[in-house]
């Protein structure tokens, strides 16, 4: 019996020892966990503009304290260079990151100068070093802030509660006389809608023209400075026909035209008005791609194009991200998406006024319609 009970300890020892053993050897095998976490990611970036007037001897100055801009799949940051021009930020996560830098002129408030570099890969761990070349552009200080084109959330084919919404960032009273609301679709046959045709500084495929009263110059229009204006395409409670759709009724304009005899008009808000006599329905946008202009109406004779140095802003919105670029990169870089029609949703800058030239960069869909506010 005790040479029995000896032999069992003899055997729980020798099991211990090799459970012990195998723990050791499975402690050694273990890899070493990873000490780098996403999140970790450096940028350094130079913002500078060539001051020079003369391309060939380029002399380039820091964007000082410019708004610089930062979009990735993560959504949107803004910071700021200093006054070397330098942005330092740490704690990225790993994505594709476009960069955009924007500061005013320091001697001319109607221009800007703008600059953007586009897909880079930013990992987590490393530091990416790079410099943005901007260019200076002509700002009026009005731009396209809101597109509602898609149509509300209804299985009846309902969209005529469209608007546009312009947005005046500057800091002084604007004026709107003359100055002209277009829809740019045609052209389809040559380099596309909005494109500069025949290279001599104009642009094409004017389908709709409509303009504010009076002559450029003017000033009984007044546009106030950091305020919200809604051109509705029809100026009524559209809820009324579609419960899901939006209330227009206090739209700031309309569009009205006069060569319709259906077209509504809502005595109490003013008209922009039709120049085209051959067009007889609605200034009415495609639902999901289009090229929306404003310009001043120095140039409004369309049919020989509109002159590019006239036009105030342009959007150009698609589909999906393959569709071909039409509208002349001197009005804007890229294109926005838009929502999928029926949806309610609406396409609007991530800040108001904040235009970068670059529509890829400075739009986003938003759930719902926002006229006359920023979400």
């Amino acid at each position: 019996m005790i040479n029995q009970q000896k032999n069992i300890l003899r055997l729980l020892k020798a099991a211990a020892a090799f459970s012990a053993a195998l723990l050791i050897s499975i402690a050694g095998c273990k890899e070493t966990p990873p000490v780098m976490v996403d999140g970790d990611a450096h940028i350094e970036i130079l913002a500078v503009w060539n001051i020079s007037l003369d391309d060939s001897l380029p002399e380039y100055m820091p964007l000082k304290n410019a708004q610089v801009i930062l979009s990735s799949e993560y959504g949107l940051q803004v910071k700021q260079t200093d006054s070397n021009g330098m942005l330092n930020v740490s704690g990225l996560p790993s994505s594709t990151y476009n960069i955009s830098a924007r500061m005013q002129h320091p001697e001319d408030p109607n221009i800007i100068i703008v600059g953007n570099i586009r897909d880079i890969e930013i990992i987590s761990g490393i530091t990416y070093r790079d410099t943005i070349y901007a260019t200076p552009i002509s700002s009026f200080g009005i731009s396209i802030n809101e597109i509602y084109s898609c149509g509300p959330v209804n299985s009846i084919f309902f969209f005529f509660d469209q608007y546009l919404e312009l947005y005046n960032s500057s800091d002084s009273v604007k004026y709107l006389d003359g100055m002209i609301v277009m829809r740019v679709s045609g052209n389809n046959e040559g380099k596309g809608p909005g494109a500069d045709e025949y290279d001599d500084g104009r642009i094409w495929g004017v389908t709709y023209i409509f303009k504010f009263p009076g002559s450029p110059g003017e000033k009984n229009h007044p546009f106030y400075p950091k305020t919200f204006i809604v051109l509705a395409s029809d100026a009524v409670n559209h809820k009324s026909v579609v419960s899901t759709s939006i209330d227009l009724s206090n739209a700031d304009w309309e569009f009205y035209n006069q060569f319709s005899a259906t077209d509504i008009d809502n005595p109490n808000v003013p008209n922009l008005i039709n120049m085209r006599s051959d067009r007889t329905v609605d200034f009415l946008i495609n639902l999901v791609s289009d090229v929306i202009v404003i310009a001043s109406g120095v140039d409004s004779v369309w049919e020989d194009g509109i002159d590019i140095e006239t036009i105030i802003d342009g959007v150009e919105y698609q589909s999906n991200t393959t569709s071909a670029k039409t509208l002349d990169k001197r009005v804007d870089r890229g294109f926005m998406l838009s929502p999928p029609r029926y949806s309610g949703q609406s396409m609007q800058r991530h800040e108001p006024g904040l235009d970068t030239n670059d529509a890829s960069l400075d739009w986003e869909i938003i759930p719902y319609a926002t006229p006359g506010y920023h979400r």
